[in-house]
């Protein structure tokens, strides 16, 4: 009854397995039996119990086990440390802006507090520490200055210059 009868493979049932290189290059096919009855050739073909083709042999894709073995399926926490610890100096600073701006050094203090700002937005952790430090140096110097020539001015207002 099946005399005549050309075997066609079925296309494969669900997304091909295996990456790229092992799909676009299938392994090659086995030689059939020269002896093949017709019953037989109707189980090849409707056997359904295998997965793919009877004729290709079951290879393993070499590429996919690489993969396997090099991504595991694990979650990745990403800790970012805690930007919280850098003072920035921004109230000084503005004080020292307002009240005390010797020379310009408070507005220095200020632009750098607002850089720390910046750098603990973008977690640059060690930028923000440098810059901190930068406009507490600015800030103690700008208080130090104003605070000697206010010290300064009173004392030449309670001793004038001529008296001595």
């Amino acid at each position: 009854p099946f005399e005549g009868v050309a075997w066609t493979p079925r296309p494969p049932q669900g997304p091909p397995q295996g990456c790229f290189a092992c799909i676009a290059k299938p392994p090659a096919l086995r030689q059939a039996s020269p002896v093949l009855s017709p019953s037989s050739a109707v189980y090849l073909m409707e056997s359904k119990s295998c997965k793919g083709d009877s004729l290709r042999p079951v290879v393993p894709c070499k590429h996919s086990v690489e993969k396997k073995t090099m991504t595991n399926p694990t979650t990745v926490i990403e800790i970012y440390p805690d930007t919280t610890e850098v003072n920035d100096y921004y109230l000084w600073s503005i004080f020292n802006f307002v009240y005390l701006n010797f020379c310009c050094l408070g507005f220095i203090a200020l632009a750098y507090s607002l850089k720390v700002r910046d750098k603990k937005l973008l977690n640059d952790l060690n930028g923000a520490v440098e810059d901190a430090k930068t406009a507490r140096l600015f800030n103690i110097t700008s208080s130090a200055l104003a605070t000697f020539c206010i010290i300064l001015i009173f004392i030449f207002l309670r001793y004038p210059l001529t008296d001595y």
